[in-house]
């Protein structure tokens, strides 16, 4: 697949790398030429200097022959020219672009624009992205990252085991049987900054990072076993109110088991648009810095805080403020991913990256074939594949002990019809069974590999 990257900056250049180590053929576009040259001297793609919506520019970056351009510079407005020029001029099939103004996507989602007149196949709204992953943190409390597969049927989660988890020491062939009912399956661990696929007879220790694939109805009962509270939560401050604050508190006012949330936003206006904008949402004016006015939106008394600004620093100190002040979780957004080895020392439960997210979206949205969705786990340390099996894949028809998986791959769950199971080594893998598995950013070619994917896009 021929595939044309607008813009070198952390989410294409990310992008790129996980292309073409999959032998696509890349072409990397950006005005900046530095960031072509550290794109062009890391990775197996091509690079061009020029403003990704000149047609000379794509003429010379292949746009006549390519399958697709992901429009994800800076600019939104150079990303739709992008999408348009490359529509119109050079007739690429498909076309990704991400853009933020509230204003532009409010049009495209109402059928304002077209796709005659704005030929973009697929938007990618970095904000809505993220204003999605902090309301998944914010429903799986005792988690730092957590997503959903197989339809909802299934739950990936990020729990940190604590020196009270009481499993630690025990092999993981053991907790099998131990809790031989429970729909669950670790599928990843971080040890001392390093992620791996672990074997049966591996075990866990205090400060492991794991990911768990469990059934949607066995979630708090996993949670339970690694040493984890399931308590609802009730009250949540927002620190933040602009698109993500606000997006988040208005999905909080409509859901059917209410939360109370109280925003905190430094710009006046910008308040008063939030304001506007909710119906039971106390909105406060000020700095989420200020004691005083954490204290008086309760902060003691919340269960967790959602630090969402635009400045990681004042994210994480408001988040370590309102520990101090006795919240019991703390949700931070950062963009810097240097930032993240602080989250531990400085006592942050979950972090909410961007990047990834935004990368995970567009990855669903460029993946082709049988493969349904892609999920990045940590800083494109790994993958969660989503995929359907076909008749053709290697792996359908044999028991999962009998495929040749490479060694940092795990299937986390299947799904048979409408029924998810727990994957054991004697779990056959049919035709039409779905499939999520778990695979290290180095194995996730061969993966796919064995999922046969085709070249048509979905």
């Amino acid at each position: 697949m021929k595939v044309i990257i607008c813009g070198a900056g952390q989410v294409g250049w990310q992008i790129a790398r996980h292309l073409s180590g999959e032998k696509n053929d890349v072409t990397i576009v950006d005005r900046d030429g530095d960031l072509i040259r550290r794109a062009t001297d890391a990775l197996d793609v091509q690079g061009i200097a020029g403003h990704a919506s000149y047609p000379d520019v794509l003429e010379r970056a292949g746009a006549r022959d390519a399958d697709m351009i992901i429009a994800a510079t800076y600019s939104d407005e150079v990303n739709m020219v992008t999408c348009q020029v490359a529509h119109s001029v050079f007739a690429v099939p498909r076309k990704i672009a991400r853009l933020r103004a509230q204003s532009y996507l409010a049009a495209i989602y109402s059928d304002l624009y077209r796709r005659e007149h704005m030929p973009i196949d697929v938007v990618i709204s970095p904000e809505r992205e993220v204003a999605n992953a902090a309301l998944q943190r914010l429903a799986a409390p005792a988690t730092f990252d957590t997503e959903s597969f197989l339809r909802g049927g299934a739950q990936l989660l990020g729990i940190t085991l604590e020196a009270d988890c009481p499993v630690l020491n025990t092999p993981l062939r053991q907790l099998s049987e131990l809790f031989s009912t429970l729909r669950a399956v670790v599928v990843g661990i971080r040890r001392e900054g390093t992620l791996f696929a672990p074997e049966p007879g591996d075990q866990l220790f205090p400060d492991d990072q794991i990911y768990a694939f469990s059934h949607v109805e066995d979630v708090n009962r996993t949670l339970e076993i690694f040493g984890k509270s399931t308590k609802r939560q009730e009250r949540v401050v927002i620190v933040g109110g602009g698109n993500v604050g606000l997006s988040v508190a208005q999905a909080l006012e409509r859901q059917e088991h209410r939360i109370r949330a109280k925003v905190i936003e430094h710009d006046r206006r910008r308040a008063e648009i939030a304001a506007d904008a909710l119906e039971r949402t106390i909105v406060l004016n000020g700095d989420g810095l200020d004691v005083a006015l954490l204290h008086e939106a309760n902060i003691d008394r919340a269960d967790a805080i959602l630090a969402v600004t635009d400045d990681d620093k004042t994210n994480l100190l408001t988040a370590v403020r309102a520990k101090m002040a006795g919240c019991p979780m703390a949700i931070c957004l950062v963009n810097d991913p240097s930032l993240v080895p602080l989250m531990g020392p400085l006592d942050v439960d979950a972090y909410i990256n961007p990047r990834a997210t935004t990368v995970s979206s567009i990855l669903r949205h460029v993946r082709h074939g049988r493969v349904r969705g892609v999920y990045s786990i940590g800083d494109a340390e790994a993958e969660v594949l989503e995929a359907q099996v076909l008749s053709t894949s290697p792996m359908c028809g044999k028991r999962i002990a009998n495929i040749d998986f490479p060694e940092g791959a795990l299937v986390g769950a299947v799904q048979k019809g409408d029924k998810v199971v727990r994957p054991t080594g004697r779990t056959r893998i049919e035709e039409g069974d779905m499939v999520a598995i778990f695979a290290l950013s180095a194995d996730v070619p061969a993966v796919e590999q064995l999922l046969q994917v085709s070249i048509d896009f979905f």
